[in-house]
């Protein structure tokens, strides 16, 4: 069978953002990891919040003064952050009715005989502009029946949901506030960010409000994976920001800050055995909240850059089964979406089988070794690329080896199937 023989290879199969692809770098360690989104809290009754409360008078912040990337705990850099950039940071609480939660309403002895709005779970946001716009994750705002945000000052105001995105598991909210409120957070380009930055995280982990937890880069170019397709498989963020600073449940949504105060990336996830934090902790970087957050608040939606191809990136081990040179690189192609744009365009996937470890293979399909120019040696390259320079809609150059040969496939990118 199919499914059977391309069993070993397709263990890896990761569907990477624009294109379903198949890998291991970076994705395995990932697998294990939690949303940081604080779990609800036991209530009795409905919560009521007012769309808005007078605000608690205070100076604006000003930015940080000397803060320099060698800045070292002591020297009052740390403090100068932390004042300008906690009265950005929100606290984001969900309600849902009993019969969300549940799937049918179970009432008890201290709730009313009726479909009550119950706290559902609480996670952090950081002020985007002075329209009122919050940037969170998807995950925390995802199936809820109201949403409120409450400010450094227990400010507190009903927020409507702008747009989503679950691929890179980003969300914008807005409230209606008075201007006074809002401080919004500036953008810094996280791709020049280096391992071994300092980062400082601020949020509101198990409910705690205006938390500060401070650490390094601790690597980049992770890959996350986000959303089922319909075929049962999983799309893939590229370029997620691993760090040590603490993050815990209620983190989510929060902002992953440099020593200017700047934004380099919002803290979506853990890896951790007990739920708790472990050392290790995800990001998604600035650069992705670049393209995304203007989508989000201009059409509620964002449109990811789509090849419809299944890929595999070569191992030495496989291409001695398959009879490639062993140190050829690349993604072979191992299946190709009917209709879609690297089918349009002519990409070949494979359409024989060779025997490795122990079972029957794909092979035989282009194995892509460049996009536009850029040399491409494994997945994280081809997904890396797609995400920071590519819009749907955008025509690219793939570089194939096409039967020992190289050829070049012109491809106008799609959008990704939204499901």
């Amino acid at each position: 069978m199919k499914g059977r023989r391309w069993s070993i290879l397709l263990v890896g199969v990761l569907l990477l953002m624009a294109v379903p692809l198949t890998g291991c770098c970076g994705a395995a360690s990932l697998l294990t990891s939690q949303r940081t989104t604080e779990p609800p809290r036991v209530v009795t009754r409905e919560v009521e919040v007012e769309r808005l409360v007078t605000a608690v008078p205070r100076p604006t912040p000003v930015p940080p003064a000397g803060a320099v990337e060698d800045v070292v705990p002591g020297d009052g850099a740390l403090p100068a952050v932390y004042e300008y950039a906690n009265p950005a940071v929100v606290n984001i609480t969900t309600l849902a009715r009993l019969s969300q939660l549940y799937g049918y309403y179970r009432p008890d002895s201290t709730q009313d005989q009726e479909d009550s709005l119950v706290p559902r779970g609480e996670g952090s946001g950081w002020v985007y502009d002075d329209q009122g716009h919050i940037v969170t994750n998807n995950h925390v705002v995802a199936g809820a029946e109201r949403v409120m945000v409450t400010f450094w000052n227990d400010v507190t105001a009903v927020a409507e949901v702008v747009g989503t995105d679950p691929d890179s598991d980003l969300a914008v909210i807005r409230v209606d506030v008075n201007g006074e409120l809002l401080h919004p957070l500036t953008l810094a380009d996280s791709e020049q960010l280096r391992v071994g930055d300092r980062v400082v995280a601020i949020g509101n982990p198990y409910g705690l409000e205006g938390t500060m937890t401070t650490g390094i880069v601790s690597a980049l170019g992770r890959l996350m994976p986000t959303s089922q397709t319909a075929e049962g498989g999983r799309y893939t963020l590229p370029d997620i920001i691993q760090t040590d600073a603490a993050i815990n449940p209620g983190n989510s949504g929060g902002p992953l800050l440099d020593l200017q105060g700047n934004v380099v990336g919002v803290n979506t996830a853990i890896t951790s055995a007990t739920g708790g934090f472990s050392g290790v902790g995800f990001a998604v970087p600035s650069s992705i909240v670049a393209k995304v957050a203007p989508a989000l608040i201009s059409e509620g939606y964002y449109e990811h850059p789509w090849l419809g191809v299944t890929t595999f990136t070569l191992t030495p081990a496989y291409n001695e089964a398959a009879g490639l040179s062993a140190d050829q690189r690349g993604v072979l192609v191992l299946e190709v979406t009917r209709g879609g744009p690297a089918d349009e365009a002519g990409v070949q996937p494979c359409d024989e089988t060779v025997e490795y470890m122990g079972s029957e293979a794909p092979a035989g399909g282009d194995i892509i070794v460049g996009i536009d120019g850029r040399q491409v040696d494994k997945f994280d390259d081809l997904i890396s690329y797609l995400s920071r320079e590519v819009e749907a809609g955008q025509r690219i150059t793939l570089t194939v080896l096409r039967d020992g040969q190289t050829v070049d496939l012109d491809v106008t990118v799609g959008a990704r199937p939204r499901e």
